[in-house]
């Protein structure tokens, strides 16, 4: 099915729901915890300003652009069309943003999600921009083959290039899985190196009206939403130290010649398969 979004109605929608992490090797590990996000059309960001919500001003909430793509505060929408323009992506239409907002003027986000549509509404690209705890960051720009739209079994392949977990080398390859249906949005991400598939994420999270009640709720529930991301980071770090898991450190080990074994589509899964080469290696801090 060809994932589409909705052209008009709100600029911007709450998110809940858990984040899901799985190491399998070499000592298994594995963690959920709860997560609330917003998903926002960066074409219209300024219609999201509101005294608990902030786009590029300090309140309750907000986003600020400096977090994004080329992180020196000019406008995202741009940014990013110049950058499928190159790629040859036939993305011309609303771009929309997964992210953990900022609270009171605080985030950190090891990944946030742009989704770039057609003027159909079918979704044509797929931008994980990526920070890790050392403070730089990277982008991978995926699109299925040919650019055709990506569908809920569209599998989308990178080869890794950017240091994240200090339990990790930089070697190996990343599928991408993005699901739609109505309010719900799945991203599942399986990292494979030369040894196999090593680690399993998933995001799952239910949409709904962004309102000032339903993000205060929201902030009850969570109210170290950004900062509990940096402190389960750490935790879990400590957690795979005491299980004696190799520990590189801020400079991991790369291995150029090392294969990664092919990843296994589930039984599902059709053949849409296919390897990025947009890997954004300009993103630096």
């Amino acid at each position: 099915m060809t994932t589409r979004y909705r052209a008009n109605g709100p600029a911007g929608q709450l998110l809940t729901g858990h984040v899901m992490h799985e190491r399998l090797r070499p000592a298994h590990h594995a963690f959920t915890y709860p997560l609330f996000q917003v998903y926002c059309d960066i074409g219209r960001l300024d219609s999201l300003a509101r005294w608990w919500f902030g786009v590029d001003r300090w309140r309750l909430l907000g986003i600020d652009s400096r977090d994004y793509g080329p992180r020196d505060g000019s406008p995202l929408e741009p940014w990013m069309r110049e950058r499928l323009l190159v790629a040859g992506i036939p993305a011309d239409g609303a771009i929309w943003l997964q992210t953990i907002p900022r609270i009171l003027g605080y985030a950190f986000n090891p990944v946030s999600f742009w989704y770039c549509h057609d003027r159909n509404g079918q979704l044509r690209a797929l931008y994980a921009d990526v920070r890790n705890t050392f403070g730089a960051h990277h982008g991978y720009l995926l699109s299925s083959p040919g650019h055709a739209p990506i569908c809920n079994d569209t599998v989308l392949i990178c080869r890794k290039s950017f240091h994240v977990s200090p339990f990790c080398g930089v070697e190996g390859d990343y599928a991408f899985r993005v699901r739609r249906q109505r309010d719900h949005i799945t991203v599942a991400i399986d990292y494979c190196n030369c040894d196999g598939l090593l680690l399993r994420t998933a995001i799952g999270m239910r949409g709904e009206p962004l309102t000032g009640l339903r993000a205060c709720r929201a902030l009850i529930v969570q109210p170290l939403n950004a900062v509990n991301v940096v402190v389960r980071i750490h935790w879990q770090a400590l957690r795979l130290w005491l299980k004696r898991v190799p520990f590189h450190g801020k400079t991991p080990p790369m291995r150029e010649h090392a294969a990664p074994q092919p990843f296994r589509r589930p039984a599902d899964a059709n053949p849409s398969t296919h390897r990025s080469s947009h890997s954004d290696h300009k993103a630096r801090p």
